[in-house]
């Protein structure tokens, strides 16, 4: 079976409060099965001008004259809309991306209303800064911050979990007072236009939040990123789109929050909890068809468990059920297209080439139905490779990871570190004096122990190197999304 989606034939911009179509359009299709989706409108120059017109007027109307208080009970609606259409939304991120319905239902749309909630609650709670200041004729001086909203705030977010990254921004954005002017992926513009009606159902003043389809270069994100008219820019995607969406804003001196890319590492100790580390990795290197910026692409393995660790983790992985996204138990889905499969499988010719084992997987399953006209690939695991190779130096996006041993702490660190990338790492150990030992050690934004992507909305979330730029993620989005301006009052 393929989920079907109730979704129009053409999917349109939303701007000032209305779906609005553009004459050129292109075509969302269905990674499980090759078939159409959908028509999306793309964007001009022109659109995206009339978008941040849109967003810049509603900064002056009600929504710029609301107070917190009551921007987090709008912000609580658009959680409820989100709910009451529940099987909408899971509905339109299967068609999308092909993910299996139980990943949509329990983590994507899940985190997209907690997304509004959590915002919404940190913004009526968050605290700012209080000085008291000595002054040389005795009488003192406060020093209080308030924050301000920065404006029209320019959205762009990937395909790979659609309402869930998109959320992430619009929420603690909305939160903070500013509207926005929002491009999902071209990959991904289903939910995003659900999240649209929602917003409209939801009383949400027109103009407040803006959504254009479109690509990057020559389109919807090239014309949002260079328009005067953002103040500031927020992105989750490559690493090299971040640095040439860098440049474009440069000269306009734009606040910017990058999420950027991942070579992230595993590091399995021989003292670990065998059996949780290898669920751990497994999960770490194969949800979302590897589809995360958070994956595990290399696994380091202690050197007296590595054979047993390889082993298993085969015999795990070849068990794990790929196919359609309703199927009952399926582990996988597709790739987000055929043409990212084609870069997926072009690694995996690429390991070879460098001398990889190749200890499961490496090819494109067969179905023998519809199947064999999406973009599936198996689950694969390489061992053999030195740490130069590229496939053990470049992010591949799939459903790969690299295992290699080692002998020593100190060689391990030094191992995870040599990488241009500092995302996430995941630790596996019981001995919690080298927990505590290594992880601060580790060059990463994240990292986790004993277990993987388990998140607490109020923490930072980034990377370092050229896995990104700021952090977002409780007060740091609060920070981000507003201007912090301080007072002082001369007693």
């Amino acid at each position: 079976m393929v989920v079907s989606i109730k979704v129009a034939k053409q999917l349109q911009h939303f701007i000032a409060g209305e779906f609005i179509a553009s004459e050129k359009t292109f075509k969302n299709i269905s990674p499980v099965d090759g078939t159409l989706i959908a028509d999306v409108c793309e964007a001009d120059a022109a659109t995206v001008d009339a978008a941040v017109k849109a967003a810049q007027a509603a900064l002056k109307g009600p929504w710029g004259k609301m107070g917190v208080q009551e921007r987090a009970a709008v912000l609580h609606k658009i959680a409820d809309g989100i709910q009451a259409r529940f099987e909408d939304f899971v509905a339109a991120e299967v068609a999308d991306t092909g993910r299996p319905l139980q990943q949509a239902r329990t983590l994507d749309i899940a985190r997209g209303i907690a997304n509004f909630r959590t915002f919404a609650d940190l913004a009526k709670t968050a605290n700012t800064d209080l000085f008291q200041s000595d002054t040389a004729d005795g009488a003192g001086a406060l020093n209080y911050t308030v924050r301000k909203p920065l404006g029209v705030v320019g959205i762009i977010s990937p395909w790979n979990l659609p309402l869930l990254l998109f959320t992430w921004k619009v929420a603690p954005a909305l939160a903070c007072g500013n509207t926005v002017v929002a491009k999902p992926s071209e990959e991904s513009p289903s939910s995003a236009t659900l999240l649209a009606e929602v917003m409209r159902d939801a009383g949400v003043p027109p103009g407040v939040f803006n959504l254009i389809h479109g690509f990057g270069g020559n389109s919807a994100g090239e014309f949002l990123t260079k328009h005067p008219g953002i103040d500031a820019l927020t992105f989750t995607g490559e690493s090299k789109t971040g640095s040439t969406i860098m440049k474009a804003v440069a000269d306009g001196m734009k606040e910017v929050s990058f999420e950027l890319g991942g070579k992230n590492a595993a590091v399995v100790f021989a003292d670990a909890d065998f059996d949780a580390a290898v669920a751990g990795v497994m999960r770490s290197s194969f949800t979302n068809s590897g589809q995360v910026c958070l994956c595990s692409e290399r696994v380091y393995v202690e050197r007296a468990i590595f054979p047993r660790f390889v082993a298993v983790l085969k015999e795990k992985t070849e068990a794990l059920k790929v196919g359609y996204p309703d199927e009952a138990n399926v582990d996988m889905g597709p790739l987000i297209s055929h043409g990212h499969r084609d870069k997926v499988l072009s690694y995996y010719k690429l390991a070879e080439q460098e001398g990889a084992t190749v200890v499961t997987g490496g090819a494109v399953p067969i179905f023998g139905d519809i199947r064999d006209a999406g973009a599936y690939v198996q689950p694969t695991i390489w061992t053999g490779l030195p740490d130069h190779a590229r496939c053990v130096t470049e992010e591949i996006f799939g459903p790969v990871c690299h295992v290699a041993p080692f002998d020593s702490e100190e060689e391990v660190i030094a191992r995870v570190n040599d990488s241009d990338y500092g995302l996430a790492c995941a630790l596996w150990t019981t001995n919690l004096a080298r927990a505590h030992r290594v992880a601060p050690k580790i060059d990463a934004g994240l990292v986790w122990v004993n277990t993987w992507y388990l998140r607490d909305l109020r923490t930072p979330f980034g990377g370092v190197k050229q896995s990104g730029l700021g952090r977002e993620g409780g007060r740091y989005s609060l920070d981000f999304y507003s201007e912090v301006v301080n007072i002082c009052i001369k007693l």
